[in-house]
Order: C-alpha cells, then sequence, then structure tokens
C-alpha cells in the first residue's frame, strides 16, 4: 500500500470519528464515483450493520408500545372511560408503522414471530410500573396472536 493510499484511509477513519456527516458524503462519492481505493470499509460495514439493527430495534420497540396498549385497554378499568381514545389512537398508529416497516423489510417478518413472546414480557412489565397495578391482572401468557395484534380492526375484549 502506498504512502498516500495509507494516508487517505487514516483520513477517512478520523474524518469517521470527528465530522461523521462528511464521512459519509465522502464514502457516498468514492462508491458513486466506484472509487473504492478510498473507502473506509470497516467503518462502512458497522454502519450498514447498524442500519439493520436498526430496523429490528424500531420494530421491536413498536411492537411492545402496541402490547402495552392493548394491554391498558383491556384492564386498566378505572383509566379506560378517560383514556381509551387515546390508546386506540396509538394502538392505530403502532399497527400501521409494523405494517409499513414490514412492507419495506419484509425479511423482519420472522424477527417479529421470534421476539413476539419477548416483546409482550416487555410490555406487560412496563404496563405494571405505568399502571401501578398488580403484575397478577396481566396475563403472564399472551391472550392474542400475531395476526389479532395486527390486525387493524381488532382489539381485545375489555376483561372485568
Amino acid at each position: 500500500m502506498s504512502q498516500t493510499l495509507k494516508e487517505t484511509n487514516n483520513q477517512l477513519k478520523n474524518l469517521y470519528k470527528q465530522d461523521f456527516y462528511q464521512w459519509i458524503q465522502t464514502t457516498v462519492k468514492n462508491i458513486r464515483n466506484q472509487d473504492l481505493t478510498f473507502i473506509d470499509w470497516e467503518n462502512l460495514l458497522a454502519e450498514l450493520e447498524d442500519l439493520g439493527n436498526e430496523q429490528k430495534h424500531q420494530l421491536e420497540n413498536r411492537l411492545i408500545v402496541l402490547f402495552e396498549h392493548l394491554l391498558k385497554l383491556t384492564y386498566w378499568h378505572q383509566e379506560r372511560n378517560y383514556n381509551s381514545r387515546g390508546w386506540k389512537g396509538t394502538i392505530i398508529e403502532q399497527r400501521k408503522q409494523i405494517k409499513k416497516l414490514l412492507k419495506r423489510n419484509p425479511s423482519l417478518k420472522p424477527y417479529l414471530l421470534e421476539i413476539f413472546d419477548e416483546a409482550y414480557q416487555d410490555a406487560r412489565d412496563i404496563t405494571v410500573v405505568k399502571t401501578g397495578l398488580e403484575p397478577k391482572i396481566f396475563p403472564v401468557d399472551i391472550a392474542f396472536t400475531t395476526e389479532q395484534a395486527l390486525d387493524e380492526n381488532w382489539l381485545p375484549e375489555e376483561m372485568e
């Protein structure tokens, strides 16, 4: 590797740390020009992996919020009259965003199934804290299917 190439690659690595936006612009320009010699491959690969992880993280977060509001709607009787419209709005929003995310990233569908139960448990824990209700009020095992959770026309029956 020539000294110039080595110096340039070191400059790119430093640019990544010092000015991320400029690093992106430089990397995009070099790829567009098919100048693959001056690419900070290590950081580029890390960023691409992070993009994939962000999609998974977004799906998981939206699923947890969806479950949290389904649980509130179903079991938090004292607040239902005051908050059900807001909860239903959040349920609709999360369902739509999850569907859009899966439409843009169909390969995430198996991941949705993989995290479904864990996301429910996380939502259950969060809902217990936010509502101040006893944990036993909320079922340990999820009481609805994946299809029901994502169905825009389905809402759980209100439990007394």
